[in-house]
């Protein structure tokens, strides 16, 4: 262990100080070789369009596939896609999930420039590190290489043009027959199937495949759904490792809101794919305009293409050591479950556990049935929601942990039912002693039914929440077997039940609880007050979902349902014509609901404000070219979490003050509706779900940020050293 803590301090010592650059360069008494004798890298042109880079790997060095990159030294030169062959799976202390290269091997950097050059100078950046004693990282090295280019020949293929000479990054493998041009060879249509639905149709000829992650739609004057993309092919090539692909035709049904009448839909589509065995198109965008019913019409996008700035695209990958990492997901797991008993999401339900457990009074079978009923519903539900959204991923939805309250129809949902809850608590209606002496109550009864309900509940308001640790876990399990995925869920659930398991099962942590009394009733009804706060906090979630017009029919329906529960009530004493009124006002409650599914989705909020600017792809990816420091904030409304990192540190002059002196631009996203660009940003870094903090300093690749911040974490990932006595 000792030889692994000194390997671990020169690892960061490597990482952190740009004075041992000089170090490494000239080699030392330790063997180490200089950098560029550790990685060699030769350049040479294989056309106009392709330059070939020979990389050659010493023994014991190892060299990260993610942080080769290439650049145009000269301003005049534009580089294309740059190919890189798959790399061996690693686990990396540091970087997490990565690829390495030890042996040698050559990639292909795309050319796309006008100008009539003899040669072009590449800037080719890498990082590698030696893996046996002594253990060390080089620091981020660059080298120039200057390439001389063949003349251009006169019958050049004209149908690649100079958007397309990228695609060129592999060479042909079809003998004699030249590859179609990206206008040929990927046709784009779209038809209006209703009037809030379209369905985009994909189609190419035989051998050429599209990528499902790397093609996304936009509407600039509409909201979009998620892709509904139906099965693909998985396919394994050299440029991307294993991606769900699609060849021949595909079709793809989006759903359409935000529309002004009489307008046609405006829809854009960026994608990428290519040649089997051949070469692989750049990232290309096509716009068509669709006429809404009446009148609806196929129309197909024009030729006219444009290359995308390239991006960077990481998949989970999983362990090395797969007993090893299950483990530590588990544990990890148990953990995160344990800290979500503390979040501001979950507690109003955990005080409903506590009641039912002091009502068992002092008996310990009693107590020990309501902890295993709650823990049965507790896993249950964890398990059921993670491997939906395992199930929904791998159809090619793009949901992430929390998806369910993007859906402003489950958040109604789920404000009706807190607000029954608390109207039980407050004494309006009691559950499970009436419905026709039928069934059992729910959460408020002392019964099976009541505690495995209450697990249930508690999973649902935990779901948006993700605790410090618990995000690590997902990503374990998201990357892994649906059976691993499981037993990671069961782990969650079993953290979150732990509190409750203690106590039912150590008779010496029971006695600690206070004896039941007449006080509990006004617990009771003290506790229904943090139940009404959480049902207004989902009604404000559904504000920024569906606009005001979402709050009114919220705070209806909330009214209609307590007049419902109050008749109800009281026709246990007269049935008939009362029962008749709870009926049909618990009819009319239900009329909100239908309302609100329809409602389109509310205009989104003006982020660029206060000195930080709205999260855009495109932006960002200028700015880290521009080589600025960018803080990049991705929440929700309905992420407690995120609302917790705000107030503590987000919103406080301290971090605005700390932007301005590390000169860094704040980048705010906002996931309270399903984004696409989000979720690709989100995949990006291995989030599973909100909140995701990434800061980008001097343009480089990024680092993630835990999910609970402290102003401490935040000053030191932006660069500056915390103040001796900060407050």
């Amino acid at each position: 262990m000792k030889s692994f803590g000194f390997a671990s301090r020169l690892l960061c010592v490597a990482l952190a100080l740009p004075g041992l650059v000089a170090h490494t360069q000239t080699g030392s008494a330790d063997g180490l070789l200089p950098v560029e004798q550790a990685f060699r890298v030769e350049a040479k042109a294989l056309d106009r369009g392709a330059i070939r880079l020979d990389w050659k790997i010493a023994k014991d060095y190892y060299l990260y596939r993610d942080r080769i990159k290439v650049s145009a030294a000269e301003a005049n030169v534009a580089l294309g896609t740059h190919a890189l062959p798959a790399g061996e799976k690693k686990h990396d202390e540091y970087l997490g999930d990565v690829e390495v290269y030890h042996a040698d091997f050559s990639s292909t950097q795309g050319l796309t420039t006008g100008a009539d050059l003899g040669e072009v100078v590449l800037a080719v950046r890498y990082q590698g590190c030696h893996e046996v004693e002594p253990k060390i990282c080089y620091p981020p090295h660059t080298v120039k290489l200057t390439v001389s280019l063949p003349l251009a020949a006169a019958n050049e293929n004209p149908t690649l043009g100079a958007t397309d000479t990228s695609m060129r990054a592999a060479p042909s493998l079809l003998g004699g027959s030249e590859p179609l041009s990206v206008d040929r060879a990927y046709t784009f249509e779209a038809i209006a199937t209703s009037p809030d639905s379209v369905l985009v149709r994909f189609t190419m000829p035989k051998g050429y495949y599209l990528y499902r992650d790397k093609t996304s739609f936009l509407a600039d004057n509409a909201t979009l759904g998620a892709p509904r993309w139906p099965a693909g092919k998985p396919h394994d090539d050299a440029n991307f490792g294993t991606s769900v692909v699609y060849f021949d035709q595909v079709e793809i049904p989006l759903a359409v809101t935000g529309l002004a009448a009489d307008q046609p839909l405006r829809l854009t589509s960026t994608f990428q794919g290519c040649l089997e065995g051949s070469v692989c198109y750049p990232p290309t965008t096509r716009s068509v305009e669709v006429t809404m019913p009446g009148g609806a019409r196929t129309v197909s996008a024009p030729p006219a293409a444009t290359t995308a700035p390239d991006t960077i695209q990481q998949q989970a990958r999983p362990d090395a050591n797969p007993a090893g990492s299950l483990i530590a997901a588990l544990l990890t797991a148990l953990i995160g479950g344990l800290i979500l008993n503390f979040m501001p999401c979950v507690l109003p339900v955990l005080s409903l556990k506590a009641i039912s457990i002091l009502e068992g009074g002092e008996s310990p079978h009693d107590a020990r049935r309501h902890v295993l009923w709650y823990t049965a519903g507790v896993l249950l539900a964890f398990t059921t929601v993670g491997l939906a959204v395992i199930a929904l991923r791998h159809a090619g939805l793009a949901y992430g942990w929390g998806f369910q309250l993007q859906q402003p129809l489950i958040v109604a949902l789920l404000t009706y039912v807190i607000v029954a809850l608390g109207l039980s608590l407050s004494g309006v209606v009691q559950f499970g002693v009436g419905l026709g002496n039928a069934g059992q109550g729910l959460v408020t009864r002392a019964g099976p039914s009541g505690d495995f309900f209450t697990g249930v509940l508690a999973v649902v308001v935990a779901s948006p929440c993700t605790a410090p640790f618990m995000g690590s876990a997902l990503a374990f399990a998201f990357a892994h077997s649906s059976f691993v995925a499981a037993l990671v869920f069961v782990a969650l659930g079993l953290g979150l039940a732990l509190p409750f398991l203690l106590i039912g099962f150590v008779p010496a942590l029971g006695r600690l609880l206070p004896k039941p009394g007449a006080w509990m009733e006004t617990l009771k009804q003290l506790l229904a007050f943090p139940m009404y706060l959480t049902a207004a906090w989902l009604i404000w979630v559904l504000g920024h979902q569906r606009g005001v017009d979402a709050i009114g029919l919220a705070l209806v329906g909330v009214v209609l349902l307590g007049l419902a529960l109050w008749w109800f009530e009281r026709s246990r004493y007269r049935h008939g014509f009362l029962r008749a009124l709870a009926l049909a006002a618990l009819v009319l409650a239900a009329l909100p609901l239908y309302l609100l599914a329809h409602l389109p989705t509310a205009a989104a909020k003006s982020l660029d404000t206060n000195g930080q600017v709205a999260f855009a792809p495109a932006k960002l990816d200028a700015l880290r070219r521009a080589g600025k420091s960018v803080f990049v904030d991705i929440g929700a409304d309905w992420c407690t979490t995120c609302k917790v990192n705000e107030h503590a540190v987000l919103d406080t002059a301290a971090f605005r003050d700390l932007l301005k002196r590390t000169d860094t631009t704040l980048m705010v996203g906002d996931w309270t509706n399903p984004d696409p660009d989000i979720e690709a940003f989100l995949a990006r870094f291995h989030a599973v779900g909100v909140p995701l903090y990434v800061v980008f300093r001097h343009g480089d690749d990024g680092h993630a940020l835990p999910t609970v911040l402290t102003f401490g974490i935040v000053q030191s990932a932006l660069g500056e050293a915390p103040a001796p006595n900060r407050k």
